[in-house]
């Protein structure tokens, strides 16, 4: 029992750490006067995918010989497929409950004058209008950036071969790149217009940057620790189960982990700013096909096992679909909710493969 109560304790504190860090980091985007974009692609996503980094980490540095090496590798592949799949989900779900809570709200409202539909309100009308206007185009760039390297990610999983350690410099550097791009946008800056105080100084209008500091650092130290001892409990959980290691760490680990994107989304949604969500989703997944990828091919064999390839088709199915609606521009929350599905075909699969 005491198992159980230690790993939902760590997922809360990992989520409520990085709600913290995010708030931090877009503070700081204010600061260093990036792009709002950047804020979510690069500031946010590195918050609030950190989990999954750490996870992966702290797994095959620190876990066990037997299970440590299969709960990181399944760390690093899980976190793309909840990403790529639950977070585009949820978005679309939020999404489509805001329009017809606009919808709801319209009904009941003074009847406008003959002829006059509506108000207006974000998400109550054409699809264009149900995304605040995002730049499909700019996360289609992105989606291919990240097929790119996930299909490379795969492939060297299912080969082995006496280099394969020095691929991990590879992985960094691809995001090294991605982050320079995204840092370099020559677009607006980050306003704090809609900011949400820090939370450690929540009664000033704008934050000390020492109180930016602080508050990032300690966050950061939560999320390692909180991490650590998330990865004890899971190792625990797999025989206690009566399921393999790695296929706890595929449903359960990136679940928990990336419960930051998921909420993050729910919040960007609901305030009207469906880009930043997307930015965000967009971001992380850049960092987990790389960051975690790299730290698992630098210390473990990399080899993949039946669940593992399962996970990355379903990844790639789902992300090869939405960069398809990205593309020919037929993103709408109904579709973005179906991207969920992809998950529920991996859940069906690897259940019935056991």
């Amino acid at each position: 029992m005491i198992h159980v109560v230690l790993l939902l304790a760590c997922a809360v504190v990992i989520y409520l750490a990085c709600e913290w860090f995010v708030n931090a980091v877009e503070w700081l985007g204010v600061r260093l006067k990036v792009g709002p974009v950047a804020v979510g692609t690069v500031l946010a996503a590195v918050g609030t995918a950190l989990p999954e980094s750490v996870v992966t980490l702290v797994a095959v540095l620190f876990g066990s010989s037997d299970h440590g090496d299969d709960i990181g590798v399944g760390a690093a592949l899980g976190g793309p497929l909840v990403v790529g799949t639950l977070a585009y989900g949820v978005t679309g779900a939020m999404l489509l409950a805001r329009r017809r809570s606009h919808a709801r709200a319209q009904e009941s409202s003074v009847p406008t004058a003959p002829g006059v539909r509506g108000g207006g309100s974000p998400g109550a009308g054409r699809a264009a209008d149900a995304l605040d206007g995002t730049d499909t185009g700019r996360l289609a760039r992105d989606q291919v950036w990240f097929l790119a390297i996930f299909v490379v990610k795969v492939a060297v999983g299912l080969v082995a071969f006496a280099i394969k350690p020095w691929l991990g410099v590879l992985f960094l550097a691809a995001y090294a790149v991605y982050f320079w791009r995204e840092m370099r946008d020559t677009g607006e800056q980050a306003s704090d217009e809609d900011l949400e105080p820090l939370k450690l100084q929540p009664k000033r209008t704008s934050p000390a940057t020492w109180a930016v500091a602080v508050q990032t650092a300690v966050t950061l130290v939560l999320i390692f620790g909180a991490s650590q001892l998330f990865v004890k409990q899971l190792e625990w959980a797999g025989p206690a189960l009566g399921l393999p290691s790695v296929v706890v760490a595929l449903l359960l680990s990136p679940v928990a982990t990336e419960l930051p994107e998921i909420m993050n989304a729910i919040i960007w949604v609901r305030q009207g700013k469906t880009q930043l969500a997307l930015a965000n989703i967009s971001g992380a997944m850049m960092i987990q096909a790389t960051v975690p990828s790299a730290i698992g091919i630098f210390f473990t064999p990399w080899l993949f096992d039946a669940p593992l390839v399962l996970a990355g088709i379903a990844t790639l199915a789902s992300v090869l679909y939405l960069l398809w609606l990205m593309k020919t521009n037929r993103v709408t929350p109904a579709r973005l909710a179906v991207a969920a599905l992809f998950y529920v075909a991996f859940a069906i699969g690897l259940v019935v493969s056991l």
